[in-house]
């Protein structure tokens, strides 16, 4: 059996589907992980949807902030609504069962045994790994919830922007939200700085990317991430970025896990669909 991680594929089922012949996937032995973004401004977020619900349980899905956006519009919250290409999930005939099973995905998961977790953005420096998948059982347990619709209507926003237990209610989940979906850098404190999207070392004075931050506590463990395509596929700090812009004309990355390390990517050269610049 093989287990291979794959970085944000945002609508590009074509080329998902050329990866996996790549990868020689066989779906009565393989796994696969996939660190979030399966939906938005591709082509095909319908068809990406349907195959990865179809997989079962050889699919492991961590939410991603396009996810969750896809989420939020079909709960009525319309903020950044013009810059989605979601219509044709929202109006598919199986949108409740496609959007139900969405939401039921984590926010990170973690295979003690092969002894990864993976994530779509980053943690929060103040989190080791022991907490932040205490934040995340939160998160999911709101997103899954008989009021799930009332946190997805207030979910944007950039504050708080520094981790604290004594946050309550919707300022905690929003935070680690965004901790789990959209953070690239912190200051060297730990405060969110969601601004900054750009290519590791051309960042404001004073930011540093999640994975850097002095004294970060969850340093000890094996993180796989996604969401950062200008950064691309980068092994270091023990973190392993997945994303590489596929959809901006990159590759689509995967790399096979193995207890003793992931292998050395296998991508896909990718068409692109968006012109870099224009994306989150």
């Amino acid at each position: 059996m093989a287990i291979y991680a794959i970085g944000d594929i945002q609508g590009c089922h074509s080329e998902l589907m050329a990866l996996l012949e790549r990868l020689a996937f066989d779906p009565a032995r393989d796994r696969l992980w996939f660190a979030g973004d399966l939906v938005n401004r591709g082509p095909d977020s319908l068809a990406v949807l349907r195959f990865v619900r179809g997989l079962g349980e050889r699919a492991v899905v961590v939410l991603g902030n396009h996810d969750l956006h896809l989420l939020a519009l079909a709960a009525g919250n319309r903020k950044h609504a013009g810059k989605s290409t979601l219509g044709a999930v929202l109006d598919a005939p199986d949108r409740d069962v496609l959007l139900d099973w969405l939401r039921h995905r984590p926010l990170l998961h973690h295979d003690a045994a092969l002894g990864y977790a993976m994530v779509h953005a980053g943690l929060a420096p103040q989190w080791d790994l022991a907490e932040a998948i205490d934040c995340a059982a939160e998160l999911e347990g709101v997103l899954r919830g008989p009021h799930h619709r009332d946190f997805l209507r207030a979910m944007y926003g950039n504050q708080p922007a520094r981790w604290s237990g004594a946050l309550r209610g919707t300022e905690r989940w929003r935070f680690i939200t965004n901790a789990f979906t959209r953070l690239r850098y912190c200051t060297a404190d730990g405060t969110l700085a969601f601004k900054e999207k750009g290519v590791l070392g051309a960042q404001s004075p004073g930011l540093l990317p999640w994975f850097q931050v002095p004294g970060r506590r969850s340093a000890a463990s094996r993180i796989l991430f996604g969401h950062w395509s200008t950064l691309g596929y980068r092994a270091g700090d023990n973190t392993w970025a997945l994303d590489s812009g596929c959809l901006w004309g990159g590759a689509l990355t995967a790399v096979r896990l193995d207890p003793e390390g992931p292998s050395a990517p296998i991508q896909l050269d990718c068409r692109g669909y968006l012109r870099p610049g224009k994306g989150d």
